[in-house]
């Protein structure tokens, strides 16, 4: 496992929990929701992506295809 994916999805948190932050101070929480919503969706979307590579070489290791 690389530690840059580590550190790109800690990076995307922050910069999702600064961005919520100042849009609630601001009295947007409408967007601020949004954009917490928007943050955990492109990671969960890399973690789908990494899942599926998981399971490809699992299927490859044990010749299941």
């Amino acid at each position: 496992m690389d530690v840059d994916l580590i550190f790109k999805i800690a990076g995307i948190g922050m910069i999702t929990a600064v961005l919520h932050t100042v849009l609630a101070k601001s009295g947007k929480e409408e967007y601020a929701y949004l954009t917490t919503l928007v943050g955990v969706v492109i990671v969960l979307g890399v973690v789908i992506n990494l899942v599926s590579k998981l399971f490809n070489n699992v299927k490859v290791l044990f010749n299941l295809y």
